[in-house]
């Protein structure tokens, strides 16, 4: 099996799997994989599947740019260029965007703060952050509908080889070392809000 194969089956895996939660409502959120360093490359999903079946054109091999590698009649998804920022800017394996009831209300109600904070929760913890009084701050970016601008945002706060980053009543996108790592940092972050949204809940009766 080529790296190009190993690649595919491992992003397709993790979209069945977010899929089964109900992650990608309304052809929503985007999913990338890199496929080689020199030059990059990576697989992205196509623009406007649903993502709840698996099929041969579920993805698309694409440069450091976004553009496609080979001749086809498919799209890459709209955030592709977010994609391109976290490859070119580190040595991140694997990359998420999702949109969820959750993350879009949590990025609502801390969207003016610019940020939203975790401190004492177990769940910090898939983020490496082990200290007791650590504390998880998660970004908030404007939506800005024109996609360069919104990469060009997103872009600043790309510090590491793993982060995650809330775009306001939008989505969040992930990134880690590959596709197991992705997918736990983003497990976590949907675990946080639903945890922020319900004690907000709690304390605003």
């Amino acid at each position: 099996m080529t790296a190009l194969q190993e690649r595919w089956q491992e992003l397709a895996d993790v979209k069945d799997e977010l899929a089964l939660r109900d992650w990608f409502m309304g052809t929503s959120g985007n999913l990338a994989i890199k496929v080689q360093d020199s030059p990059i490359e990576f697989l992205v999903t196509a623009s406007g599947k649903d993502k709840r079946k698996r099929t041969a054109e579920d993805f698309l091999l694409v440069d450091a740019s976004g553009h496609a590698i080979e001749n086809t009649h498919l799209k890459p998804s709209a955030e592709t260029l977010l994609h391109c920022e976290v490859y070119t800017k580190t040595a991140a394996g694997c990359s998420l965007h999702i949109h969820t009831v959750a993350n879009n209300v949590i990025s609502e109600i801390y969207g003016n703060r610019g940020k939203i904070e975790f401190q004492g929760l177990e769940l910090i913890k898939a983020f490496g952050l082990w200290d007791e009084d650590a504390v998880l701050t998660i970004p908030i970016i404007p939506n800005h509908a024109h996609i360069p601008d919104l990469a060009e945002e997103f872009q600043k706060h790309i510090h590491g080889d793993s982060g995650a980053v809330l775009i306001r009543n939008h989505g969040i996108t992930v990134w880690g070392k590959n596709a197991f790592e992705a997918k736990k940092l983003l497990e976590a972050s949907e675990f946080l809000f639903q945890y922020q949204l319900a004690l907000y809940q709690i304390q605003s009766q």
